[in-house]
C-alpha cells in the first residue's frame, strides 16, 4: 500500500504522520525540551547493582539512573549473542553468518563494579516513574545499514522477501565489511547499488571513530553521541520506495531535507514536496481529527457498536461492546459482525496510540469455536502491519485475547495528556451526598470527645448546597443530638472531596 508521510515542524515541536491509504496509521511526536533519547550514546558509571535483579542502574546524566540488565551487558570476556531481535524502527532481522548459541551470562556481580565507567546507549525511554533503559550493545543507524561495533555478524531485514536480493546484499557486505564491525541490512537497501551501500558504510565506521576518540575526553557522566532530530530520523528511516511523498510545512526544514535526501538517496527527492496552502497541514490532511479521536476513552463504530480503551500503569484493557448495533440475523452472528468490525479499530487504534506492554482486549463472548478463530485470524492479520513486535495468544475461554507489544517510547496518550489534577487520575470523585455523610461521621466524632457547643463546615457548593437542601433534616437532628450548632460556609475553591470542620 502506497503511503505519504506528512511533516509538521514548528519551534515549539515537529509531529509526523504516516499515512496510508489516506488514513494516519502512525503519530510521532518530539518536543524540542523533552526530545526522545532513544539511540543516545553516554559514558556513564554503575551507582548501584541489584544481584536480586540481576540489573544495575548507570548514572548517564539525566534526573533518574538508567536501568541495565544482566543481559544487556557486552563484557568483553563472552561472545556477542548470535542473534538480533530488532533494528531500528523495530525491523526483524535474521543473521546470515557465524551462527552461535547465546552465551550463558555471567552474574552481574562478576561482570561490573559499583563506580565502573560503562559505554551504554538508550534502548527505551524514560517512561513514567521508570528511568531510561540502556544497553551496552551499541548500534548506529544509517540510511541503508546499521553498524554493530566488535561484532562480526550480518543481519538483513525480514522485510526484503526475495532470496535472491537478500544474497546480493550479502555478498555486497561481506565484501567490503571491515574487520570487528557487524551491519545489519536496513529495509532500505532493497534495490539499492553497492556505492550507495559503501557510502553508509564508511559514514558509520567514521562517525564510531569520531566516538571512540571522543570517549577518552569527555568526563563522567557524559553524552558520547545523539542521533538525529524526528523529521531526519523520519525521512531516513522510512522513506522508502513504497512512499508516495514527504509533505512538509517549514521552509527551513524542507531545505534541511531536501539537502539531506539530495545527498544520500538522489533518486528519491523528487518525493519531497514543500507544503503552501493557507490550511494547516495537519488539518488538511484530517490528521488533528484522528488526533482528538485518538485521545477519547470510548470510539464508536460504523456499525453502531463502540470499543472502551483504559490505560493503568501495568496493562491496557480494551472492551468491546454492541452499543446501538441490534443486527439482522441471529444473536451469534450480530456478536462476530460486532467483534469482526471492532478488530479492524483496535488494531488500528493500538498502532495509532502507540499502545504498548501488556493489552487485554473483552470481545465479546461467542459460543461457536469456528468464530472464535475466524476472530483470532483476523486480528492476527490486522495487526500484521504494524512494525512494532507483537505475541498474540488464542481467544480464551472468556473471550479474551491477550497480548504483548513492544513499547520504547511513551503511547500518544501519556505525551499529549497528564492526570486529572481534579480526580487525580482515578477517573471518578466521591459524590456530594458522600461528603455529605463523611461530615456527619466527622461532626459526630469531634462532639462525642468533649462539649462543644460550635462546629463550623466550610466546603464545596455542591456539597453544602445538599446540606441546607435534602439533607437539611440529617444536620438538625445531629446538632439536637449532640447539644451543638453546626455553621455551614460554601467555599468555591475547595475540591469537591475537600471540606474542612473545625471547632469555634
Amino acid at each position: 500500500m502506497m503511503s505519504e508521510i506528512i511533516i509538521n515542524s514548528t519551534r515549539e515541536e515537529t509531529r509526523v504522520a504516516i499515512l496510508e491509504g489516506g488514513q494516519v496509521a502512525e503519530l510521532y511526536i518530539e518536543r524540542k525540551k523533552d526530545a526522545s533519547l532513544v539511540g543516545n550514546t553516554y559514558k556513564g558509571k554503575v551507582v548501584r547493582i541489584l544481584p536480586g535483579m540481576q540489573s544495575a542502574f548507570v548514572d548517564i546524566g539525566l534526573e533518574k539512573a538508567a536501568f541495565l540488565y544482566v543481559a544487556d551487558i557486552y563484557p568483553n570476556l563472552t561472545d556477542y549473542p548470535n542473534f538480533i531481535e530488532e533494528a531500528d524502527n523495530e525491523e526483524t532481522l535474521d543473521v546470515i553468518t557465524d551462527k552461535r548459541k547465546k552465551p550463558q551470562h555471567l552474574p552481574i556481580e562478576e561482570i561490573l563494579q559499583e563506580g565502573q565507567e560503562i559505554i551504554v546507549q538508550v534502548s527505551k525511554d524514560p517512561i513514567g516513574s521508570k528511568g531510561a533503559r540502556v544497553t551496552s550493545y551499541v548500534t548506529i543507524p544509517g540510511r541503508y545499514l546499521v553498524i554493530m561495533p566488535g561484532v562480526e555478524h550480518i543481519g538483513i531485514s525480514r522485510r526484503i522477501e526475495r532470496e535472491e536480493e537478500r544474497q546480493r546484499l550479502k555478498e555486497i557486505i561481506e565484501g567490503m565489511r571491515p574487520p570487528n564491525f557487524g551491519f545489519i541490512v536496513r529495509t532500505a537497501s532493497e534495490e539499492s547499488t553497492a556505492e550507495e551501500v559503501k557510502k553508509d558504510m564508511d559514514f558509520l565506521v567514521l562517525l564510531w571513530e569520531n566516538i571512540t576518540k571522543k570517549q577518552d575526553k569527555i568526563q563522567v557522566p557524559g553524552l558520547l553521541y545523539s542521533d538525529i532530530d524526528l523529521a531526519f530520523r523520519s525521512v531516513r528511516d522510512l522513506l522508502v520506495q513504497d512512499v508516495e511523498r514527504v509533505v512538509v510545512d517549514s521552509e527551513e526544514e524542507y531545505r534541511k531535507i531536501v539537502d539531506f535526501v539530495n545527498t544520500y538517496i538522489p533518486k528519491l527527492l523528487d518525493k519531497i514536496e514543500f507544503y503552501e496552502g493557507k490550511e494547516p497541514i495537519f488539518d488538511a490532511f484530517g490528521i488533528e481529527l484522528e488526533i482528538s479521536r485518538a485521545l477519547g476513552r470510548k470510539v464508536w463504530l460504523k456499525s453502531g457498536g463502540y470499543i472502551v480503551i483504559d490505560q493503568t500503569e501495568a496493562l491496557t484493557a480494551i472492551d468491546v461492546n454492541t452499543g446501538k448495533f441490534v443486527g439482522k440475523a441471529s444473536l451469534e452472528d450480530t456478536i462476530l459482525k460486532t467483534n469482526l468490525e471492532a478488530v479492524r479499530e483496535i488494531a488500528y487504534q493500538i498502532r495509532l496510540r502507540n499502545i504498548g506492554g501488556i493489552i487485554i482486549i473483552d470481545f465479546i463472548d461467542m459460543e461457536k469455536e469456528d468464530n472464535r478463530n475466524k476472530l483470532f485470524t483476523s486480528f492476527k492479520e490486522a495487526m500484521s502491519k504494524d512494525r512494532a513486535k507483537s505475541t498474540i495468544f488464542q481467544v480464551s475461554e472468556l473471550g479474551l485475547i491477550e497480548m504483548t507489544r513492544k513499547r520504547v517510547r511513551d503511547s500518544l496518550g501519556r505525551i499529549l495528556c497528564e492526570p486529572c489534577p481534579y480526580c487525580e487520575g482515578k477517573g471518578y470523585v466521591k459524590s456530594p451526598i458522600t461528603i455529605c455523610y463523611d461530615i456527619f461521621r466527622e461532626i459526630r466524632k469531634i462532639a462525642s470527645l468533649g462539649p462543644e457547643k460550635k462546629i463550623f463546615i466550610n466546603a464545596h457548593p455542591a456539597v453544602v448546597d445538599l446540606l441546607y437542601d435534602e439533607e437539611r433534616q440529617g444536620l438538625e437532628d445531629i446538632e439536637k443530638a449532640m447539644n451543638i450548632k453546626v455553621i455551614v460556609k460554601a467555599d468555591n475553591t475547595m475540591h469537591q472531596e475537600h471540606y474542612e470542620v473545625a471547632l469555634l
